[in-house]
């Protein structure tokens, strides 16, 4: 009786395991948990974290347009400025939807020396992503010297890309990450960008596969007008992303002559023979890019 009881998980214990569901597998936390309390402590923290983490999308009331969740333009737990709008939208992380929106205050934009680097560039970045990603939405923040009233100063810029195609009908769902950090420096006349991208996809028909694949680059630029620097800035992340793209499908195409093969001697014993004559079959490279809609 002592083993079982020494055995049995603390309520602590159940609350992380539900927290890694929530961010990892789609699951029936609350039967599986089979307590409401924990159910909701685990949903409140787990949430808000799966939302900026996956930068989702969210439709503002009164058709204003659309928000992303990113610790970027959060400015407290349940408030997210949408810089193109210039309003700020409420909340319901569990729910996964916006109740309401305000307009922003002065003190929570950029200045207008500012605005005209970030404006130029989100509307670089929006033909970009309206080209590359079907599904795709962006912005673009101030996160350091939004208050810098004209040249002799540095300041920084974020651009984020988020794409997603969910399908859990059909178990499967994947998704496009893509933050760029874009550092002016006024002394040297330089932008220092730094791109951390990210692809996910995830298959859980009678089973979880999932694919995360990380990838991090630099590059630099000189200093322009506004619109010279988002032209340039949208050409150098077009680039790197459509090179990164390029070679991860190149990888994933030599999936059924190498990784497959290199698994053959710790596949389960099914009696039936594995067809080496024809491992195309198994295609991860055309189920991601049907997902993501790449190429479309």
């Amino acid at each position: 009786m002592a083993d079982v009881e020494e055995a049995e998980l603390s309520e602590k214990q159940k609350k992380e395991i539900a927290k890694w569901f929530f961010l990892n597998a789609p699951a029936d936390v609350k039967a599986i948990l089979n307590d409401e309390q924990l159910y909701n402590e685990a949903a409140s923290e787990s949430f808000p974290l799966y939302n900026k983490s996956y930068m989702i999308c969210l439709e503002m009331p009164g058709r204003m347009g659309d928000v992303l969740i990113t610790s970027f333009g959060e400015l407290n737990e349940n408030e997210f400025l949408d810089p193109r709008t210039t309003q700020v939208a409420i909340v319901d992380h569990i729910k996964q939807v916006c109740t309401k929106a305000r307009p922003a205050l002065d003190e929570e934009l950029p200045s207008s020396y500012i605005e005209e680097f970030r404006c130029a560039l989100d509307a670089e970045l929006l033909k970009y992503v309206g080209e590359a990603y079907p599904k795709g939405v962006c912005s673009v923040y101030c996160t350091n010297g939004k208050d810098v009233e004209g040249p002799g100063f540095d300041f920084e810029l974020v651009a984020v890309i988020s794409a997603a195609r969910l399908s859990p009908q059909n178990f499967c769902n994947g998704s496009w990450r893509s933050v760029w950090n874009i550092e002016f420096k006024d002394d040297d006349q330089m932008l220092e960008l730094r791109g951390k991208l990210q692809v996910g996809a995830h298959y859980f028909e009678e089973g979880n596969v999932q694919l995360d694949a990380k990838h991090e680059c630099r590059d630099s630029t000189v200093f322009q007008s506004p619109d010279d620097c988002a032209i340039t800035i949208a050409s150098i992340i077009r680039h790197h992303e459509t090179e990164y793209l390029a070679s991860l499908e190149a990888s994933y195409s030599n999936l059924p002559d190498t990784t497959f093969k290199d698994l053959r001697r710790k596949l389960p014993v099914t009696r039936t023979q594995f067809p080496w004559h024809n491992t195309l079959q198994f295609s991860l490279t055309r189920d991601i890019t049907k997902e993501l809609g790449i190429g479309k």
